[in-house]
């Protein structure tokens, strides 16, 4: 009897912890665009994934792609694994798509000019390709929604401005509407066309709305947003306008509001900022959500849910902003304009919670929100996503959430679109992976390079260039999880900010301070130095290359900083002009005596682009270096840490024949960039050894400019030998 009841006890206590058990939204794969493209097309091209939906049974993604003029499919039925099935090619741009069944309704441009705009709605099965159907619209199209009851298909007709004529100035006819469309059967009935009017609405350009976006809810009303018009209505059953309001306005406090000055300083405010709304969705049949992006003269950097009637029930401000500050994910480059730019919102219900999700198009992430009290949303979750998240999708019943992220880097080498899949599942969140949340201050940080470890859980680290009118140190707590930002030291030159830095390496002096490498860029002044600082960040000594080194000097400067026996050694990134094919040298200088030397190392033969060291840790009875290749995605072959003896490292003179030293190989870092479910990041820049060999990893995030401002921060374990 006690036995069946102790064992009563235990099930129960176990189902009990099981539902208690923390659920979160984990990447779990990414789909590089590129791949759904046919044996023998160009895969240089620019491809994209922007507006995505999902088949009836939750196994097929289907997204937009506009520079490829195609419908692109994929195979979720491993959501792991998802596999390409192709592209569906297209008579004109796709701008929307919204799936029923197995049936993607689809908004295609065709427009010859923006003042003859027009378009299409063409119904296409999914499995096979074949359009069903084709209903002329009568205007270009933007947003594309299927009603929940699978009854009518609504469309935005944006009829967009030409933003080079008149500085972009409304109006610019023809005027924009808004189409609704019956479904009968699933087919289109084109003879049902309704077109619904949205002029004389709005106070600002009320004769030329722009409808961006729409959202059918269960009552069969349509909510349209009016971007360039900071408007919003929401459209009866009837096809009437049932109410309509501005998207009003918000006072912004607390933000960087200053462009390419090369520091995050979140001292300014902007009042009366429009929220212009872009993205628009039903949360349920009374409020919805929208993201304020901003186009015309406004974008409020947050987002806001309504009430049906215009009540604002929830305003982010400048939270969601100041959320992705202190994970390293604002743009600085955008400071001026939008900030983080708020554009995609989307709503789904996982564990019985109902939930929105908000994307930064500029900062790449997805914020999840709690939404059980519309008035005062949770946010939980910050989720890395590719660079530029445009749509998604949510699939409750697979607890699966995709992004569609719509930029492609090709050309400047960078990374390609990608669409991003998550599991929401019991565990913990995987990111971010570094923050400064906990600081005193809203303290801004990115592009991390060069790195140090010291006692038992701080590592010091710097940042690159791209901040270079605030040139900082960080002290970090790689105890905590994630590891955390907490202390923030400027790098000063007699009081103030140090300027013409570009900092890739830091070494502790022994003495409480800190020896720094500056890479430097002649074609910019920036000076190939060394620079040694005190414990508060002052320059107290400034050491530049010499002669021998200047005359055969590249563009390329040391990247990383070590300390052996009284001697610095500096890794130099990439060949100058006297090394060999492949090889790069590792320069000593010895501060006591001043004196300088140097040995070659051989790097590996790059696949595409180029390779080259970002890093150099000594650690017992070698010096670790960090060598990796240019490449992001796919295209990565070389990103690993080797490490040096140091019986060999005996620097020889400058100017004359120097020892070539034989590396072996340590950790190959591909398979841990991969462990993220993302794409492989190109720069693996820091990389910090403590005393019993535990080793960590940075990559740098470029200052999220044409990156997706994703760090990856995360340790190795102790460092053995071999692959």
């Amino acid at each position: 009897m006690h036995r069946t009841l102790l064992t009563s006890a235990l099930a129960l206590a176990a189902v009990t912890g099981a539902a208690q058990a923390e659920q979160v939204f984990n990447r779990i794969a990414s789909f590089p665009v590129a791949s759904n493209m046919a044996e023998g097309e160009d895969r240089a091209r620019e491809t994209s994934a922007e507006i995505i939906d999902v088949t009836a049974d939750g196994m097929t993604l289907v997204y937009t792609d506009s520079p490829l003029g195609v419908l692109g499919r994929i195979n979720i039925t491993d959501p792991a694994a998802p596999a390409p099935l192709g592209n569906i090619a297209l008579d004109g741009e796709p701008t929307a798509v919204a799936v029923l069944g197995s049936t993607a309704f689809t908004g295609i441009n065709t427009s010859e000019s923006y003042t003859a705009p027009s378009g299409r709605l063409a119904a296409i099965d999914v499995t096979s390709g074949e359009e069903l159907a084709s209903c002329d619209l009568g205007g270009q199209p933007d947003s594309v929604a299927k009603a929940p009851d699978g009854s009518f298909i609504a469309v935005a007709i944006e009829n967009e401005r030409d933003e080079d004529l008149n500085d972009g100035v409304l109006p610019q006819m023809p005027a924009g509407f808004v189409v609704k469309i019956a479904l009968t059967d699933g087919a289109l009935d084109c003879d049902s066309l309704q077109k619904i009017e949205m002029t004389g609405l709005a106070e600002v350009g009320g004769d030329d709305p722009e409808p961006e976006f729409v959202d059918i809810n269960a009552l069969g009303e349509i909510v349209v947003t009016m971007q360039e018009n900071n408007h919003i209505a929401v459209i009866g059953a009837d096809g009437t306008v049932a109410s309509h309001f501005s998207a009003g306005a918000v006072d912004l406090e607390g933000i960087d509001a200053t462009d390419e000055r090369g520091a995050l300083l979140f001292t300014e405010s902007q009042q009366g900022r429009k929220r212009e709304p872009d993205a628009v969705k039903w949360i349920d049949d009374q409020h919805f959500a929208t993201a304020n992006e901003g186009d015309y003269e406004g974008g409020s950097r947050g987002w806001t849910i309504f009430s049906k009637d215009g009540t604002v029930v929830y305003e982010s401000g400048t939270s969601f902003e100041h959320a992705l500050v202190q994970i390293g994910h604002y743009p600085d480059k955008r400071s001026d304009a939008k900030g983080v730019e708020p554009e995609s919102v989307t709503f789904g219900e996982f564990g019985g919670k109902p939930m929105i999700f908000v994307g930064s198009e500029r900062g790449s992430i997805v914020g999840v929100y709690d939404a059980t009290d519309p008035a005062n949303p949770v946010l939980t979750q910050l989720l890395p996503s590719g660079v530029g998240p445009e749509g998604y999708v949510t699939i409750p019943e697979r607890n699966l959430l995709v992004s569609a992220n719509e930029s492609d880097l090709i050309e400047d080498g960078g990374a390609r679109a990608h669409v991003m899949l998550f599991e929401y599942a019991e565990g913990e969140a995987a990111y971010p992976q570094l923050t400064s949340e906990g600081m005193e201050e809203l303290t801004g940080w990115g592009a991390i390079s060069g790195m140090v470890a010291e006692g038992e859980s701080t590592v010091w680290a710097v940042s690159d260039s791209f901040y270079g009118y605030q040139p900082r140190i960080f002290k970090i707590d790689v105890g905590s999880k994630p590891a955390r930002i907490v202390e923030a030291i400027d790098i000063t030159r007699a009081g103030h900010p140090a300027q013409k830095l570009d900092l890739e390496g830091i070494t502790l002096d022994g003495q409480g301070g800190f020896w720094l490498a500056s890479e430097g860029r002649t074609d910019r002044v920036i000076p190939h130095a060394l620079y040694h600082v005190n414990a508060e960040g002052e320059i107290e000594e400034e050491v530049g290359l010499p002669a021998e080194l200047m005359a055969v000097e590249k563009r390329f400067g040391f990247e990383g900083i070590t300390l052996v026996n009284g001697t610095l050694w500096m890794a130099v990134q990439r060949e100058w002009a006297d090394d060999p094919k492949n090889t790069v040298k590792l320069v000593a200088y010895t501060p006591e005596s001043g004196e300088w030397g140097a040995v070659r190392y051989t790097k590996e033969e790059p696949a595409t682009g180029w390779v080259g060291l970002s890093e150099i840790v000594a650690h017992g009875d070698h010096v670790y270096l960090v060598e990796r290749d240019n490449q992001h995605d796919d295209r990565a072959v070389t990103k690993k840490i080797t490490r040096v003896s140091l019986d060999q490292m005996q620097p020889a003179p400058l100017g004359g024949e120097l020892p070539l030293v034989t590396k072996e190989d340590v950790r190959d870092l591909l398979p841990d960039l991969k462990a993220g479910g993302g794409y492989v990041l190109d720069k693996v820049e820091g990389l910090a050894i403590f005393s019993d060999g535990t080793a960590w990893v940075s990559t740098d995030n470029d200052g999220v400019d044409d990156h997706s401002g994703e760090t990856m921060f995360f340790t190795v374990g102790q460092l053995g030998t071999g692959y």
